[in-house]
Formats: C-alpha cells, sequence, structure tokens
C-alpha cells in the first residue's frame, strides 16, 4: 500500500525545498535517521513531529489523521 497521502506532502514538500534529511532533522532537533524514516513513509510521524515538520517545510494547514500505511 502506498503512504497516506496526507504524509506523503512532506516528502513533496522537502524534495521542492531542496532540503537534506539532515538539513531537516536540524530544523526540528531530530535525528537524520527519524526523519528518513518519516519522509520516505517506513514511518509514520507523531503528531508533534508531523507539525515540526508541516513548519519546517512551510507546509500550511495539512490535515494529519494519524492514519498512516507504509509500503
Amino acid at each position: 500500500m502506498a503512504p497516506e497521502p496526507k504524509c506523503a506532502a512532506i516528502s513533496a514538500a522537502q524534495k521542492r525545498a531542496g532540503l537534506s534529511y539532515a538539513d531537516i532533522a536540524t530544523k526540528i532537533g531530530s535525528t537524520e535517521g527519524r526523519v528518513t524514516q518519516i519522509v520516505t513513509g517506513a514511518v509514520a510521524p507523531t503528531e508533534a513531529e508531523f507539525k515540526a515538520l508541516s513548519a519546517a517545510l512551510d507546509i500550511a494547514d495539512v490535515p494529519h489523521s494519524g492514519v498512516h500505511q507504509t509500503a
């Protein structure tokens, strides 16, 4: 199954911004490994992580249901 579409917004925003996983991790105070897992859809972000990623990547008003399916 594909990742939940709302979570895919993070991956798309990361590509648009041209930021590396390390850049994003620094912005949100996380590890590069954790950011990689979230952006690639391997794990679901917590609500706090999703909010931090949304802010760091300039994603406005993206609802997140907490439902996440991985491939």
